[in-house]
């Protein structure tokens, strides 16, 4: 899941169920970050800008995915809130 481009929460599912990731808190630092910079901090459009990312296919149980995938996008925190931050700029 994540908040217009700046991911909050890995999730997972297979036939034993689903496992969810929250991701450090730095991300939701740089969501509320952002969100307050662009006055949606507490609007509808806020909450409009939540969107679940389109299904992918992974090796391994629903938990063995969800921690690589997490693991993945905590590694590329620095490109992500570079991202965030330039698209204040514009």
């Amino acid at each position: 899941m994540s908040w217009q481009d700046i991911p909050s929460l890995v999730e997972a599912r297979d036939a034993s169920g689903t496992h969810k990731i929250q991701l450090s808190d730095r991300f939701q630092e740089l969501i509320d970050m952002v969100a307050m910079r662009r006055g949606l901090a507490g609007t509808d459009e806020y909450l409009e800008a939540w969107r679940k990312s389109r299904p992918a296919e992974r090796e391994g149980s629903a938990a063995e995915a969800a921690q690589s995938l997490a693991a993945e996008i905590e590694t590329r925190y620095d490109e992500i809130r570079a991202a965030a931050l330039a698209g204040l700029q514009g």
